[in-house]
């Protein structure tokens, strides 16, 4: 079972503030109807929201972050065995990947994270792992880091339960059906991240992770203790993201973007580790499933704002991205947007 908190009992008013340095604060003890309101305005204007009082408890989440900074110390031979998989998968070394996705400028420069990439785990004689099915291949684990693979597996299993929990609100916020996103997300796509951004010299131009957007729906994200993060305002000025101990940050996508005819943002953000010390990440990626098929919602468009993206199968939007970020030779163009 994974290891939740006790929800808070008490109500939203008069609790938290509205929003933290200009970021939004969503509050579960809230009704869902008030919830549903916050969720809109803060995917509207901001693109990112703080979520507080959620069911995760801080004690799993602290046990994750030791997880990843464990793993990262490997030595560097013992992380490549597990070289990132055509289902992306497995290890990816610093500076394994390149922000080519981002509509923000060409980028060029790779970035400084290594980074450890989980999805659901599957068994060997799974149908989709059989049938060689995109993004549905094996975990791979690496050996002799006994209580790893295990504390991951909790941690997923936690999230995707508070992601679950958090659709109702987001259909609510686009005035539909409160089960409406139960279909497309059963089950989820999803990708953990374990992210080591070391202390090392940045070339001009080149960060922890470039600015771009997320591919998906929905990143939920833990607080680091080492600062780093930045999000890009509407003003266009790049603001730091501050920690508010026990909350989560989620920021919406490129998928959710397109569903939403661009009602909702998909705010670019960046990483620039700054600190002098080891930096860690973990975000949880929580997306729909593969075969879902991305056109513009019913609440969405009208006779005077028709659909702006043609429809698009999320695993193969999915494909697209990380060819593009993590598959590509560093001189190929690659292929056109979906």
């Amino acid at each position: 079972m994974p290891e939740l908190a006790e929800r808070p009992r008490q109500s939203a008013t008069g609790g938290a503030p509205a929003e933290r340095d200009g970021i939004p604060i969503l509050d579960l003890a809230g009704v869902l109807e008030d919830c549903a309101r916050q969720l809109r305005h803060a995917l509207q204007e901001v693109g990112f929201f703080f979520v507080v009082n959620h069911p995760v408890a801080q004690s799993l989440v602290d046990r994750v972050f030791a997880e990843a900074a464990r793993f990262h110390a490997l030595p560097l031979g013992q992380k490549m065995r597990l070289k990132f998989s055509a289902s992306n998968t497995g290890y990816v070394p610093l500076g394994g990947g390149i922000s080519r996705a981002s509509e923000l400028a060409a980028n060029k420069q790779p970035n400084l994270n290594a980074a450890f990439f989980m999805k659901r785990d599957r068994a060997p004689d799974d149908p989709d792992v059989l049938a060689g099915k995109p993004h549905r291949g094996l975990n791979q684990w690496p050996e002799g880091l006994p209580g790893f693979r295990e504390t991951l597996l909790e941690y997923f299993y936690a999230m995707e339960a508070l992601g679950h929990l958090l659709l109702p609100i987001y259909a609510r916020a686009l005035d539909l059906p409160a089960d409406y996103f139960a279909a497309p997300f059963a089950p989820a796509q999803i990708t953990l991240r374990l992210s080591h951004y070391p202390p090392v010299e940045h070339e001009q131009n080149q960060f922890g992770l470039a600015p771009h957007s997320d591919a998906g729906f929905m990143t939920l994200l833990a607080q680091s203790a080492v600062p780093g993060l930045a999000i890009r305002m509407s003003t266009g000025d790049w603001q730091a993201v501050p920690a508010i101990p026990g909350a989560l940050l989620v920021n919406s996508g490129d998928t959710l973007k397109r569903w939403t005819n661009d009602r909702f943002l998909s705010t670019p953000h960046r990483v620039a580790n700054l600190s002098g010390t080891d930096r860690y990440a973990i975000p949880f990626f929580f997306d729909p499933n593969t075969d879902t098929v991305i056109e513009c919602l019913a609440s969405c468009h009208g006779p005077t704002d028709p659909p702006r993206h043609p429809p698009v199968a999320y695993g193969d939007y999915l494909t697209w991205f990380m060819n593009r970020n993590y598959h590509q030779n560093d001189d190929a163009d690659g292929p056109a947007r979906p």
